[in-house]
């Protein structure tokens, strides 16, 4: 799969100082699993190293980009070459967007905003970054600052590796039961992300109206997408590892069954990692042959060697 990546976090020392802020999550860990599509419309409107920018709200309430050492108005160089990096990226087959936070052009929410007499007003999206939501409304996006924290780190690979799932299997020339087949191995995921969308997938999946494969198809992916875009929670997160536990209220002993609730409570309360009962279900599921468990995607919804579902922090 492919992710477009701001390039100081890949390494390029294309900072306004020269320098990068290399992310070594992104580039040695899902770096095994991915390949990297670099983009920086700075450093093409104004080279390297250069003075900083910082966006400006002028007086008729009109987003600028201005240079930090003299003022200038810089922003139509820097739209100019933002659109060209977007012009550029939309070419490759993207499952997902990894931007620098606070920058001017590629903060998410996280770069600072100015009036014209030099104070803050708050926070606003960088000038690439906003192209990049409104041409790309449903691809995971994220900034390296905010995936320190686990939960959001989790949440946005799992939707990155959901994402791509669906691109190679709308690939795949489809037919209604493959959609069939590929709804129920997410049905897991789906419930611990946002049970109504679920529902309304289920809805789509079922198609009462007899639409046309292919406007079904659309549909499905527009909801699928919004789906996978919502954060996890403990709770929702909780009541799929019980419904899992309920495929083996007929196998398990007195004892079994009040150690994997144990485990299941423990996780709840944020004692044990997620991975913790997750693996006895997993363990439980090849014991008792459970096919339909075995083939859901919550179990593995990335590679393993990730490990994110081993961090207590990684629910909330």
């Amino acid at each position: 799969m492919t992710l477009a990546v701001s390039a100081c976090l890949l390494g390029e020392k294309i900072r306004f100082d020269g320098g990068h802020k290399h992310d070594h999550f992104i580039t040695d860990d899902l770096g095994l699993f991915a390949q990297f599509v670099p983009f920086c419309p700075e450093h093409l409107a104004f080279g390297t190293p250069r003075p900083s920018v910082r966006l400006v709200r002028n007086s008729e309430g009109e987003i600028q980009v201005h240079s930090n050492k003299n003022g200038a108005d810089l922003t139509e160089a820097l739209e100019r070459e933002s659109a060209h990096e977007l012009e550029r990226i939309s070419a490759e087959q993207l499952c997902g967007i990894v931007f620098k936070s606070k920058s001017p052009s590629c903060g998410m929410k996280s770069a600072k905003l100015y009036l014209d007499n030099g104070f803050c007003e708050g926070k606003e999206d960088g000038v690439f970054a906003a192209m990049c939501r409104e041409r790309f409304p449903h691809l995971p996006m994220e900034e390296e600052g905010r995936l320190q924290d686990m939960w959001l780190r989790e949440n946005f690979v799992m939707q990155v590796f959901a994402y791509a799932r669906f691109e190679e299997f709308k690939a795949s020339s489809p037919d209604m039961k493959a959609l069939v087949r590929f709804h129920t191995e997410h049905k897991f995921l789906l419930q611990s992300k946002n049970e109504m969308l679920y529902r309304q997938l289920g809805n789509v999946v079922a198609n009462r109206d007899s639409l046309p494969f292919e406007t079904l198809l659309e549909r499905y992916e527009e909801l699928f997408k919004t789906a996978i875009a919502h954060k996890s929670s403990i709770k929702r997160t909780r009541n799929v590892l019980e419904h899992m536990a309920g495929f083996f209220k007929n196998d398990l002993s007195r004892e079994e069954k009040a150690i994997l609730h144990e485990q299941i409570r423990d996780y709840a309360e944020k004692i044990l990692p997620l991975i913790v009962p997750l693996s006895t279900l997993h363990l439980y599921a090849k014991k008792y042959a459970t096919d339909y468990l075995l083939g859901q995607r919550f179990l593995d919804p990335y590679p393993k060697s990730l490990a994110l579902r081993s961090h207590l922090d990684a629910g909330k």
